[in-house]
């Protein structure tokens, strides 16, 4: 049930919706508020048993402007088994004999998603946020998705998670646009003979950094199919040295910053919600000072830093781990940030002779 204003009882009461006639009707005085309602969600229920073999969807996937055809062509599925059918059979070997300029690009687009679901996109500190935040937020998801209205409507569903629905439109906005870098890129005729799975790799990688999601080199190296963090990495400048020949100026990046990185690593080390409020603080202090580490070392710093002073501490080696930066690293950036404690620690979180336990670097 869901609640809505009945001008016969002149209050907001419960309402009920009735599936078979499309009628919402309040729950008080059986007054008809809505009538004739067009139900967007499916007609049918798939069960597991039944998926593979029984797809009861009759419609395609939404237009895909990066595609010649917009994504609109027919695709003629082989079927399952040795009893298929014999036309379907050949139908099918007939369609991919013959020339599609897609193809390739089909085959990158569904790389990347698949990348995309292997990574973790979505940082861990989407909230509960007030009506005014849902609304910004959806006008921005009906812009970029038109074709995903429900998405908008789940969003503002007082009974639907909102951390859910941001992140599912954050998974797909920065896999279009990795998939728009590469189409660039592609349309260049330049990366023939280079690493494929690299390439896909970087585009993702700078799809991140563009949307002010960035992710770490190592974290992206992890769900490429088989690419070094070198590979990566110089596919990285290359596309990018690319695409700014192409445009004639500089290629908007993003900066990073360690904040960027902390909320993710903290949850990968169950830390506590007071851990990690006093870490993001100290994160936020570090960068009024001349630290000439990388975001990402002075993260891992403040991490073992914080950890130090809390009950549930943690080693050097799992900070590593959950980082991505090396123990060495780690104590260099920790060796700098040390004479700043003071500076950086809240005192709400330690007070002045609590740091005397810090260890010495």
């Amino acid at each position: 049930m869901a609640d809505s204003y009945c001008p016969d009882c002149k209050k907001c009461t419960e309402v009920v919706f009735d599936h078979s006639a499309g009628d919402t009707v309040c729950f008080e005085c059986g007054l008809v508020l809505e009538a004739h309602s067009i139900d967007e969600t499916s007609e049918w229920r798939t069960f597991a048993n039944e998926s593979a073999d029984n797809d009861p969807v009759r419609v395609g996937g939404p237009t895909n402007p990066l595609l010649a055809d917009g994504g609109l062509s027919t695709v003629i599925s082989k079927p399952n088994g040795a009893s298929g059918d014999f036309l379907s059979s050949s139908l099918s070997r007939w369609q991919n004999r013959g020339s599609n300029p897609d193809r390739s690009l089909i085959q990158a687009f569904k790389t990347i998603a698949i990348m995309a679901d292997r990574a973790n996109l979505w940082d861990f500190d989407v909230i509960e946020c007030g009506i005014g935040e849902r609304l910004n937020l959806v006008a921005t998801i009906k812009v970029h998705f038109a074709n995903i209205p429900l998405l908008a409507e789940c969003f503002l569903n007082t009974g639907t998670s909102p951390s859910i629905s941001y992140m599912i439109y954050l998974k797909v906005l920065l896999k279009d646009r990795a998939n728009e870098i590469y189409k660039k890129v592609e349309d260049l005729k330049s990366i023939r003979g280079r690493n494929q799975d690299a390439i896909l790799a970087a585009c993702l990688y700078i799809a991140c950094r563009q949307e002010d999601k960035p992710r770490t080199v190592k974290e992206i190296c992890s769900v490429a199919n088989g690419a070094t963090k070198k590979e990566i990495g110089r596919a990285k400048e290359y596309i990018v040295k690319q695409l700014e020949l192409e445009m004639g100026q500089s290629m908007e990046m993003g900066t990073i910053h360690a904040g960027d990185f902390l909320r993710r690593f903290c949850s990968n080390l169950n830390m506590t919600n007071a851990a990690v409020k006093a870490a993001q603080e100290a994160v936020q202090k570090s960068e009024e000072l001349d630290i000439r580490r990388s975001p990402i070392s002075i993260a891992a710093a403040v991490i073992y830093m914080i950890t130090q002073l809390s009950d549930d501490k943690k080693l050097l080696r799992d900070i590593s781990i959950a980082t991505g930066v090396a123990e060495g690293t780690i104590r260099n950036s920790y060796k700098d940030l040390y004479p700043y404690a003071s500076r950086l620690i809240p005192t709400s979180f330690a007070k002045e002779e609590d740091l005397r336990n810090l260890c010495s670097p």
